[in-house]
């Protein structure tokens, strides 16, 4: 019987198991899709760089007449950062980079550490959700004062990333979230440009290349709710299933965090490999192979799709020592948990210090945490683009 595509048995703690039998025997594959079709999934670290690394490869394609649709997969629309190949892509790049400057990020980590504080102080109750009461609020919070977002707002934009990001139900849905986000995306820009502000879519605004190039509406608009999306739905599940991966397999290294929080940078990064974001083990943005592209031996023919497998990639056993143990010390990491090469997550800084922050204010504060119902009690979002619980009860102690 064929394998389909996307493979079962994937969670937060690591890939579907079948990927470590493709990354030994077959680590291009050509596998049947659910839903219909077919496309290669590519599973071991080198391969998924060089993949990302040749230009044969194309996001742009993948929109492009005839081009092979997945449904049941995550859809981003044309025209976003991560739907463009150079030049477009590298001139949207530019023009983004220079409102996420290291400087500009760095200085939002003490505001980061405030807004934690406050959140953690408000917790007051026997039992938290520490999903509703801390590592959503705080993602949405961040990425809103980010982009200048007004704080009455917020509630209506975590309804419609919802939206956007359950993939298991009907298509208009997704496509309703996605375009209450640009709408609304399309008012603050328009906002930003009469009265700019000190925030990130007002720099976006501001940017300039040498030639006097800069973003247009529709691009401002797509990268608003880019990184609004990214920015809030990802960061959050990282922050949660972060903390259920220590409290549940790792308390002793929790309570050694809380001790000697110079460990955490380092564990942060481990987490990043180990915590399994993608519901589906990979992106779920594919390529086109614009021509016949042979990878690791095998031929992928012109017009095929190709995703890669970034979860399997980071349990690859050439690039990491005993891949599948949970090493909090492990110094040398070169992940792929942001990606890699152009499409590297822009948003990569922020959302490590994010994670390095909430996890330093929790262990300190809250030694003794603990899961206040059995691991597996927990619920999960079936159907979304994340691994993503619907709630984490936890006993802080």
């Amino acid at each position: 019987m064929s394998e389909l595509f996307p493979l079962p048995g994937s969670g937060y703690r690591g890939p579907a198991p079948a990927y470590a039998r493709l990354r030994a025997e077959r680590p291009v594959a050509r596998l049947e899709v659910e839903g219909g079709g077919h496309a290669w999934v590519v599973t071991r670290y080198a391969d998924v760089q060089a993949v990302l690394d040749d230009p044969r490869f194309s996001r742009a394609a993948t929109y492009g007449p005839g081009a092979p649709k997945f449904a049941g997969l995550f859809q981003a629309p044309p025209g976003m950062i991560i739907s463009l190949d150079p030049p477009d892509h590298t001139r949207l790049r530019d023009l983004a980079g220079q409102a996420f400057s290291p400087e500009r990020i760095e200085g939002m980590r003490e505001r980061v550490r405030e807004l934690v504080t406050r959140l953690l102080d408000g917790l007051t109750g026997e039992v938290t959700d520490l999903v509703a009461e801390f590592a959503s609020p705080l993602a949405l919070t961040v990425i809103c004062e980010l982009l200048g977002v007004p704080e009455q707002d917020r509630d209506r934009f975590h309804t419609w990333v919802r939206q956007f990001a359950d993939v298991s139900g009907p298509e208009e849905q997704a496509i309703a979230g996605r375009e209450a986000l640009a709408g609304y995306m399309a008012h603050l820009v328009l906002a930003k440009q009469a009265e700019p502000a000190e925030d990130v879519l007002s720099a976006l605004i501001a940017a300039r290349r040498p030639d006097g190039d800069r973003l247009g509406t529709e691009e401002l608009i797509g990268l608003g709710y880019t990184l609004l999306g990214a920015g809030f739905d990802s960061t959050a599940a990282q922050i949660a299933n972060s903390v259920l991966t220590l409290l549940a397999h790792h308390p002793g290294q929790w309570r050694l965090l809380g001790a000697e929080p110079e460990r955490i940078p380092v564990a942060v990064e481990e987490l990043l490999r180990t915590v399994n974001l993608s519901a589906n083990d990979t992106s779920g943005l594919p390529r086109l192979a614009t021509e016949d592209v042979t990878v690791a031996g095998v031929t992928i023919p012109a017009g095929d799709a190709v995703f890669l497998a970034f979860s399997s990639a980071n349990h690859d056993r050439a690039v990491f020592a005993d891949p599948d143990r949970v090493d909090l010390g492990r110094a040398d990491n070169p992940h792929l948990a942001f990606g890699h090469g152009i499409h590297r997550c822009l948003g990569a800084p922020l959302a490590r210090i994010e994670i390095a922050v909430a996890l330093q204010e929790l262990t300190r504060r809250h030694p003794d945490a603990e899961l206040a119902v059995p691991e597996p009690e927990l619920t999960w979002r079936l159907g979304d683009v994340n691994h993503n619980l619907v709630a984490l009860p936890v006993r802080l102690g």
